[in-house]
């Protein structure tokens, strides 16, 4: 069954990571290294079972080779998860028992934070690989990702704006934003830093107070988010939050937001097509953090990673572009362009020495 499904999903390789001593159980899932070395966060989460683990790490390994594809970076696609919560299972051990597993791969795949790892995690990982991004400036790294995610959501929101509404002013329109983790409250403070009128929900009332106090926020509880009046709604959080029974609740006529895989089926992002509601493609919208992780590979620089971030504006419009001219939904448009460089750039050799990255600057190298 895990065989067949790989040969519908495309993976080229998926790693069970086990060590009792260390209380790891992890999958890692290399899904296209055409483009270069897969590189994709870890995540950590506690599953209902295993079987919905193998299922996200495949899903958001795909989800990675198509985000790096159209952000035109020269990495490929993966992801990794362990299973566990992280608010009472971390151990120094469990994250260098996974720096092991990462190391073993001999650099196909490189990690970075996900949802439920932070950048002290990615120290851990570092203790036994070089092929970790993400980690401490000190180190050569960039430190926590969620700022630059955020602005690169912020240039997909303006792109978003402009093709609906004929401007890019954040300060003119509401939004609605699911979701108070990092990057979901980076993105409350750049948009209020913007003056944008904003409704916020989030599970953890301490968060949605946070947002209320330091950013004047209006609170709305996770079940109504979805019918405030908003212009935007924006999705923060998690995976398929936008379904059949919720897409009919949106009164938004823009859909653009942090979160990945936010859609339940494409036929949901055809519906949302249908019916004129701007659906800006997620995996187009939050590659700011995979943007700039993927610079620490041949040596970090922050000037240069706000201005590949700054791309996303263009990429997204490209997107509606596209979406208009076929007369497809913006979804469909995305991934047509992120399959159009796999394929051109597949039918190239790599150089000769070029079949893994160095990561040496991390080590303090020059």
């Amino acid at each position: 069954m895990l065989f067949e499904t790989l040969a519908t999903s495309g993976h080229e390789q998926v790693v069970f990571c086990n060590n009792p001593d260390a209380g790891l159980k992890a999958i890692i899932a290399v899904h296209n290294t055409v483009l270069g070395p897969a590189v994709g966060g870890v995540r950590m989460r506690h599953y209902a079972n295993e079987a919905d683990a193998v299922r996200d790490v495949l899903r958001l390994g795909r989800t990675m080779t198509y985000k790096n594809a159209l952000a035109g970076l020269n990495i490929g696609g993966g992801k990794a998860v362990i299973l566990g919560d992280p608010k009472v299972d971390k151990t120094e051990a469990l994250f260098r028992a996974f720096g092991r597993a990462v190391d073993a791969l001999g650099g196909r795949y490189i990690t970075a934070e996900d949802v439920g790892t932070d950048v002290n995690d990615m120290e851990l990982i570092y203790l036994e690989t070089e092929f970790v991004t993400g980690v401490h400036q000190v180190h050569g790294g960039s430190g926590d990702p969620a700022p630059f995610t955020a602005y690169g959501t912020l240039q997909g929101l303006m792109a978003s704006l402009q093709r609906k509404f004929g401007h890019e002013e954040v300060g003119k329109v509401s939004i609605a934003v699911q979701g108070l983790g990092h990057i979901g409250m980076e993105l409350v403070k750049l948009l209020k830093e913007r003056g944008a009128k904003l409704f916020v929900a989030d599970l953890d009332p301490k968060l949605v107070e946070r947002a209320v106090s330091e950013y004047g926020a209006e609170a709305v509880s996770c079940s109504d988010i979805y019918d405030v009046p908003a212009d935007v709604f924006a999705p923060c959080a998690m995976e398929g939050v936008i379904d059949a029974q919720t897409l009919e609740r949106l009164k938004a006529k823009i859909v653009c937001g942090s979160a990945n895989n936010q859609l339940a089926s494409h036929a949901v992002g055809d519906e949302l097509y249908r019916r004129g509601i701007l659906y800006a493609p997620d995996y187009a919208v939050n590659a700011g953090g995979v943007m700039n992780v993927s610079l620490e590979i041949d040596g970090y620089n922050r000037e240069r990673a706000m201005r590949l971030i700054r791309s996303i504006y263009h990429n997204v419009s490209k997107i509606f572009d596209l979406s208009e001219r076929e007369n497809i939904s913006p979804q469909y448009a995305a991934d047509r362009i992120a399959e159009a460089r796999l394929t051109s750039i597949g039918k190239l050799k790599l150089p000769m020495g070029r079949t893994r990255p160095r990561m040496g600057h991390l080590r303090g190298e020059h």
